[in-house]
């Protein structure tokens, strides 16, 4: 069968919204993919994240679909507070594309995500063989948020696999692809909840928890995906994962206290840099006790304790 016509859209973003962004277009749209090309270079050096293209994979949509979304996104970062600056020009071009088979070329830009020594994320189009001891996450990018090749992901991970305790009872909100939960599981949690306020990620999730092997059938109380948000969980966990937007992540911050149990760790992610003293001010209103702060490029995380 011969790959059908497509549609690309390019559109100009500050590269640390990719996965924002491309969630945002794979929720609405019959999307088939993402790559972000950076166009700021010099004798083959990145010499700035400012803005970058971000090439999107579409069918079936008009012009005058994009250009709404477009305004909607642009207006949802404005009444969040993000500047032209942080968000990238958000310019775009869209034009019908001839068929071929483009997505091998998408697919040439994914490889093993190497996240620490003993965690890899691994495309499932890949055969790879882990190292004595390694944990493997299987996982389709592009699917939902939550690849593993975003440093925010990479945060919470680091972040589960020192402070996750064999046993312990987890929420990941916020779950995307469900890539969090499953490692907690493979970490040696007991029972995960992973949930999402869009109702389209559940499936993917529960798909890529198969994929590791992982029972999602309810009667075996090992993972649960539920569309709901953390105000409406009537549960304690001993470990939370929040890898959201930092604005998300304030405003939420005394639900997330409320479904921790006392002692329990909080692993707040998708923070930056510029941005934390809104989640800091947010975790000393909910008296959170800050255990460790976190870094990766211009990105910042927190494990915080509820004491």
């Amino acid at each position: 069968m011969q790959p059908s016509d497509y549609y690309e859209l390019d559109l100009k973003i500050n590269p640390d919204l990719e996965d924002v962004i491309s969630e945002y277009f794979f929720s609405n749209f019959e999307c088939d993919g993402v790559v972000l090309y950076e166009e700021t270079y010099k004798d083959l050096e990145r010499i700035s994240t400012t803005e970058g293209t971000l090439r999107i994979f579409l069918k079936n949509t008009g012009l005058d679909e994009v250009k709404i979304s477009i305004d909607n996104l642009k207006n949802n970062f404005k009444s969040n507070g993000l500047s032209r600056e942080e968000t990238g020009s958000l310019e775009y071009a869209f034009e019908k594309k001839a068929s071929q088979d483009w997505s091998q070329k998408w697919k040439e830009k994914w490889d093993v995500t190497h996240v620490t020594q003993k965690i890899a994320v691994v495309p499932d189009w890949i055969d790879y063989q882990p190292k004595p001891g390694e944990i493997i996450i299987k996982l389709e990018p592009g699917s939902a948020f939550g690849t593993g090749t975003h440093q925010t992901t990479q945060l919470c991970m680091k972040a589960l696999e020192k402070y996750l305790k064999q046993g312990d009872e987890v929420a990941d909100i916020g779950t995307g692809s469900g890539i969090l939960a499953v490692l907690a599981i493979k970490l040696g949690a007991k029972y995960v909840f992973g949930c999402d306020n869009d109702e389209s990620v559940i499936s993917v999730a529960k798909e890529n928890a198969r994929k590791n092997e992982i029972d999602t059938n309810p009667k075996a109380n090992r993972i649960t995906f539920q569309y709901i948000t953390a105000d409406k969980i009537n549960r304690k966990f001993d470990f939370v994962c929040a890898n959201i937007l930092h604005f998300v992540l304030a405003e939420i911050m005394g639900d997330l206290k409320n479904i921790t149990k006392s002692g329990g760790y909080i692993s707040l992610s998708g923070i930056l840099d510029d941005k934390k003293q809104m989640v800091l001010d947010a975790i000393e209103r909910e008296n959170l006790a800050i255990i460790e702060e976190l870094h990766q490029d211009q990105w910042t995380s927190f494990v915080v304790r509820r004491v």
